[in-house]
């Protein structure tokens, strides 16, 4: 049976260049690879067919060869399979299906930096305001001191490991290709511990609490997170440490209420105040700031005190505080003065449109509705 044009195979003319034959291959070999294609011998052919054909045309020697006399002039050379074929096949077969299929073959797996920790600070308001300075403590893995994070008892050292002689990685062959995994010994180390540290059991890390002292910015808000380089968990064999990221959860606080830059809050008032005006202190988050209630005010007005807000942690000019008038109804009173209310009362009778604009157009809209339900 008569050998297909290896161009024919990938699908590419004559004068490809070696980026575009690249290309096609991994097209035609993604297309019909064994693992893409269960139990189907078809496919399979078709595989190793794209594999020969880039061998040869993926090598300028070869190509020449097979440009000039065809399959004869590659067939005297060994053909697929060949010498000089099998470096060319596997760079493209881990760029392909990655490490499992020979991407980094021959090189351990460096060093691995520690895990990253989190932590949640809870702070008040004043403090996630003005800034501050917390101490923490933190669970975590360190580096061994008796063994400097090696792992092996003071004196002795990790040996290369003999299963895969200190790559990392096993060479296994499944059928007519080659597969490279992590190796079983040291998982993917590249060494062993044949004495092993008596504080951390050979694992190059030990538990402890440290105490750190975190500085809080001035302006910080709930889900900020402070990055401390380096406070991680240790390496387990020799990386850099990981990091510590503080995040911010600034408490409920009794009076103010906070959106952003601005902060908010009610402050309750008695009828007389809100109907013949009056003055009262607000308190701040650095003092307290007279506010002046005009007459008639409504439950619901808001009023502005500019700068007493916060100063975002990103730059910029602080915010404001919001204060909202609530008119307070007044409770347990005594009969006399109920007395004085009602006779108040009395003097309001037939006036409401012009004493409670409010109340007037409520009921005229309440009348509208149940004459139109008619």
């Amino acid at each position: 049976m008569s050998k297909r044009d290896y161009y024919e195979i990938l699908g590419v003319e004559r004068g490809v260049s070696a980026k575009d034959l690249k290309k096609a291959y991994r097209r035609v070999a993604m297309k019909h690879h064994p693992d893409r294609n269960p139990d189907d011998a078809a496919s399979e052919e078709k595989f190793k067919e794209a594999n020969e054909a880039y061998e040869v045309l993926s090598d300028e020697q070869k190509r020449a060869a097979y440009d000039q006399y065809g399959h004869a002039g590659v067939d005297q050379q060994g053909g697929f399979g060949g010498g000089g074929g099998a470096g060319n096949f596997s760079d493209i077969f881990g760029d392909i299906f990655g490490e499992a299929f020979g991407g980094g073959r021959g090189h351990s797996r460096g060093p691995q930096p520690g895990s990253d920790l989190r932590y949640t600070l809870q702070i008040d308001l004043e403090q996630a305001v003005k800034g501050t300075t917390a101490k923490i403590k933190i669970p975590t893995l360190v580096s061994c001191k008796p063994c400097g994070g090696s792992g092996a008892k003071k004196g002795s050292s990790p040996v290369q490991c003999t299963t895969c002689g200190g790559v990392g990685q096993v060479r296994m062959q499944q059928g007519f290709f080659a597969v490279q995994q992590t190796c079983p010994t040291c998982h993917g180390k590249g060494k062993m511990i044949s004495d092993p540290c008596t504080s951390c059991h050979g694992q190059g890390r030990v538990e402890e609490t440290k105490t750190l002292s975190v500085k809080v910015p001035a302006g910080v808000d709930t889900g900020d997170r402070i990055r401390l380089a380096g406070e991680g968990e240790a390496s387990p064999d020799g990386g850099s440490a990981g990091d510590l990221y503080v995040q911010m959860s600034v408490r409920q606080h009794p009076i103010f209420e906070r959106d952003g830059k601005h902060l908010y809050c009610e402050v309750p008032i008695s009828f007389v105040d809100a109907a013949l005006g009056g003055e009262l202190e607000v308190p701040t988050l650095d003092g307290r700031v007279k506010l002046k209630i005009p007459a008639e005010a409504q439950t619901g007005k808001t009023f502005r005190i500019r700068g007493k807000g916060v100063a975002p942690v990103r730059g910029g000019g602080a915010g404001d505080l919001m204060c909202k008038v609530v008119v307070e109804t007044p409770v347990s009173l005594t009969k006399r003065q109920k007395e004085l209310l009602s006779e108040f009362q009395d003097t309001m009778d037939g006036t409401d449109a012009k004493h409670s604009p409010r109340k007037s157009s409520w009921f005229d809209g309440v009348k509208s509705f149940f004459e139109d339900m008619k």
